[in-house]
């Protein structure tokens, strides 16, 4: 396939579609690309998993945010890739795909027959700066998974030895049981779903093929990436069993608190306190952004809680599609404490204002600002 379609035409539904919509219009999809109905055909399973993508980030309220934003890029740019082959979704989608064709045999049971079986998929989170989040980074994950035994190279049986076919499946890892008009296929209550039993279990993985080790992965932190985000790492979980490819890793992105700024989507707010005299006057003040230190104009007649507004001076868009800007919202001191003669002095100016002021020269200027 060329050209990635649109996903709600994909779909066929509306973009104003809600959650159960899209879910009984995926259902639908599945059911017609279903490669159990296609057998041999390449384009069913292209429409397949197509369908598959359109559904997994129609049905989840973060990435059709970003794909309602920013097209395909949204999603891709925030770890999803989409999906390797069929097997991939049927391990991804299990539970939806047992709900949806009903648990009999047809669907659900491809990913879990005696050949290769997709790894299962690992989750972890990752805490990074406020500002490792805006500038992107790449990290180099210590993940703990099962990695296949190097005493028994994976087979799970001792060194001599070898697996034999289970007798019961002969070797398919599913036993087929009629009931009226179905036939209900289940997992071999034998094999466990392997297809071989094995007489003599490797001791030091008790029979399993792996054990458990710590393995390095590099993730690249996309610009802009902000807190609760995940990260889809493909081929990055538990291996596969009897040659099957491994399952993905989601990194879950937790971004820690800036003192200085606050964050909205891709927009930063940050204040800058100055005194009255500097309001009312006019003044430079250094402040900090996300480059470092700069100077900003403070114009004359300076209301309190003013907002400055630096255009594209924010986080940068996921996708690579500009910045969002940088308001800096102005705060004004007023002195708590005057000398006799600055009590005089600025009582003077108040009057010559036309503000009405107290008498009191403690406690402060009364009511300057009327």
């Amino acid at each position: 396939m060329s050209a990635k379609r649109d996903y709600y035409e994909v779909l066929e539904v509306s973009r104003e579609a809600s959650v159960t919509e899209i879910k009984r219009a995926y259902r639908k999809k599945a059911m017609q690309f279903h490669p159990d109905r296609n057998p041999g055909d390449d384009e069913a399973e292209e429409r397949f998993k197509e369908c598959a993508e359109a559904f997994e980030v129609l049905s989840d309220d973060q990435k059709r945010q970003l794909y309602d934003q920013f097209g395909h890029e949204g999603p891709r740019n925030a770890g999803f890739q989409g999906f390797n082959g069929a097997d991939e979704i049927f391990a991804h989608f299990g539970d939806l795909f047992g709900d949806l064709f009903g648990n009999l045999g047809f669907g659900g049971a491809r990913g879990r027959r005696g050949g290769p079986q997709r790894g299962a998929d690992l989750k972890m989170v990752v805490e990074i700066p406020f500002m490792e989040a805006v500038e992107g980074s790449e990290r180099e994950l210590s993940v703990p998974k099962r990695v296949d035994c190097e005493v028994c190279d994976g087979t799970g049986a001792e060194p001599g030895t070898s697996p034999t076919t289970c007798p019961e499946c002969n070797g398919r890892g599913q036993v087929v049981h009629s009931q009226g008009f179905f036939r209900v296929q289940t997992t071999c209550p034998r094999c466990r779903g392997r297809g071989q039993i094995i007489e003599h279990p490797c001791k030091a993985c008790s029979g399993s093929g792996t054990v458990q080790k710590e393995t390095t992965l590099t993730v690249r932190i996309p610009p802009g990436i902000d807190h609760g985000q995940t990260l889809r790492v493909p081929g990055g979980g538990q291996p596969g069993v009897l040659g099957g490819p491994p399952g993905n890793l989601y990194v879950v992105i937790s971004v820690e608190a800036d003192p200085r700024f606050e964050r909205e989507e891709y927009d930063i707010f940050s204040e800058v306190e100055i005194s009255m005299f500097q309001a009312a006057l006019g003044t430079k003040v250094t402040i900090d952004t996300l480059d470092g230190e700069t100077e900003i104009d403070i114009d004359a007649g300076t209301q309190p809680e003013t907002v400055i507004t630096r255009r594209g001076e924010g986080i940068p868009v996921l996708g690579g599609r500009g910045k969002g800007d940088h308001h800096v919202r102005v705060k004004v001191s007023v002195p708590k404490k005057l000398s006799s003669e600055q009590h005089d002095k600025l009582k003077a100016l108040a009057e010559e204002l036309g503000f009405s002021v107290a008498d009191k020269k403690k406690g402060l200027l009364g009511s300057l600002f009327g």
